[in-house]
């Protein structure tokens, strides 16, 4: 779940955060500037002076002058370069689509007030295109702040409250997630401090003092937030002096809910006797949406495999003269609800790569659960290749027409490896399985098993269409860098 950030922080926000907020801006406007140029190119030439059809209707340069003003002011309105969201999660991106979608409403709303008839084509291609482009440099920009954050920069500082054992679980998981995120822990303050010692693996991490300490300590490291974890050990009275010690420290406070891995959207936050109370929706495994989802599934795979046709034979082709053998990989795993179903792939390997399993095992460089080795010798010249952009996944798309799978979802797992999991783990199958998911655009091959279940846990329980797009429009770029899949 993200943080909740409760009381912002003051002047202690570093400078970097700014200096990023400006160059994101000119990003927006030149992005907005060049796409609506483009949009008036393409649909009425390079005339600017032409006229727009309706009373007093004013030239569409001054349309496409306007929707690009009104378009940068929404990316701002929304919030969509704010220091807390930038690098990390889906919101940006949501914001990001929010703007464009604001301005195509207030758009059509001042066309219908007014009687202009303000071509659709124009609209539809400005403000789509548009908000795609947005997206890939809005994915530049994240691309850079994982290179800087690898570097320890674009950091800030905070010092973590709260029980040890709540404090450590959550050092742990921002270490993991060092790239995604700017927080640097510089100390922790724990309950009934005395000589506290964190874990071994975090012992370089310094014990500061007590929780009441906390805004000593923050001004003691240069810390820019405290995080308040594991609320259930600091009373409503402790917590409300901290907040009150902090106001004019510009230190900000985060509150840090131990309920974890819950998405934005199935959070509300009410506030009852004073006290803000986080609602959360449970996840939902039937209904409209998942209709949606399933009709989507097909229409989408028959699109697709229409479109690659051709391709998918050429691959084929390769595939049955590189090496004895069918084209076709067929594996059992199991999908919704544990049903077993057949998996389709284009064939990587020679046929006899599971007797010659046992002689390279102890080359294993998975995640412990997944057999996975850089230079496999059990793999083809052409399934090099496959495997590098993930094109022996696309026979996928005939398991989506079946029913078998979705474009996007957990990843599908053997059945041997469902026979080690535990009542949690087993929540995967709640959903069907997909060809795409967030451990596939999340590193692939380079993640760790525990990493891989998180996330596909996080998917199975806050799904959304709007995740799903982000997830495909994240997956082509990581095909595209061949990134993590060996």
């Amino acid at each position: 779940m993200a943080l909740l950030d409760i009381a912002p922080a003051g002047a202690g926000t570093q400078s970097w955060a700014r200096a990023i907020q400006r160059r994101i801006t000119f990003t927006d406007v030149f992005v907005v500037a060049l796409i609506m140029v483009a949009a008036h190119g393409v649909r009425f030439g390079w005339d600017p002076f032409v006229a727009l059809v309706g009373p007093s209707g004013p030239a569409y340069w001054w349309v496409t002058l306007m929707v690009s003003v009104l378009w940068v002011l929404q990316l701002g309105w929304t919030r969509s370069r704010d220091p807390r969201i930038l690098g990390q999660g889906p919101e940006e991106y949501q914001r990001v689509g929010t703007a464009g979608w604001r301005t195509f409403a207030i758009v059509a709303i001042v066309g219908f007030l007014t009687q202009w008839q303000i071509s659709r084509g124009y609209l539809l291609f400005a403000l789509p295109v548009g908000t795609l482009v947005l997206f890939g440099y809005r994915r530049a920009w994240r691309t850079w702040f994982r290179e800087q954050r690898a570097l320890g920069r674009l950091r800030q500082r905070v010092v973590i409250v709260g029980p040890q054992r709540t404090v450590e679980q959550m050092i742990r998981r921002l270490a993991r997630t060092a790239r995604e995120h700017s927080y640097e822990v510089a100390g922790v303050c724990v309950h009934g401090a005395g000589d506290a010692a964190l874990a071994a693996d975090l012992s370089e991490i310094p014990v500061l003092g007590a929780i009441a300490d906390a805004p000593a300590a923050a001004d003691q490291v240069g810390a820019e937030y405290i995080v308040l974890v594991g609320t259930e050990e600091v009373s409503l009275k402790e917590a409300r002096r901290l907040e009150y010690e902090l106001e004019d420290s510009g230190v900000g406070l985060i509150v840090a809910p131990t309920v974890a891995d819950i998405a934005l959207p199935r959070v509300a936050v009410s506030q009852v006797a004073g006290l803000p109370l986080i609602h959360v929706d449970p996840p939902t495994f039937t209904g409209p949406s998942r209709v949606l989802k399933a009709v989507a599934d097909r229409v989408g795979a028959a699109a697709i495999l229409l479109v690659l046709a051709v391709p998918m034979l050429a691959i084929a082709t390769a595939v049955r003269l590189s090496s004895p053998g069918p084209v076709l990989f067929r594996q059992s795993r199991v999908g919704l609800a544990h049903q077993p179903f057949e998996m389709l792939k284009f064939r990587t390997m020679y046929l006899d790569a599971e007797e010659r399993l046992a002689a390279i095992i102890a080359e294993n460089e998975g995640n412990g659960v997944h057999f996975k080795m850089r230079e496999d010798p059990r793999v083809t010249r052409v399934g090099r290749v496959l495997r590098r952009f993930s094109l022996d996944e696309l026979p996928q798309l005939f398991n989506v027409l079946k029913g078998d799978m979705s474009i996007v979802g957990p990843r599908p797992p053997l059945p041997r490896e469902t026979e080690l999991w535990d009542q949690e783990v087993a929540r995967r199958q709640l959903v069907k399985p997909g060809i795409t998911g967030l451990w596939q655009v999340s590193g692939r091959s380079d993640l760790s098993w525990e990493e891989t279940v998180r996330l596909d846990l996080h998917y199975t329980q806050n799904w959304t269409l709007g995740l799903d797009a982000i997830i495909v429009l994240r997956t082509a770029w990581a095909v595209l860098a061949g990134r993590g899949a060996y």
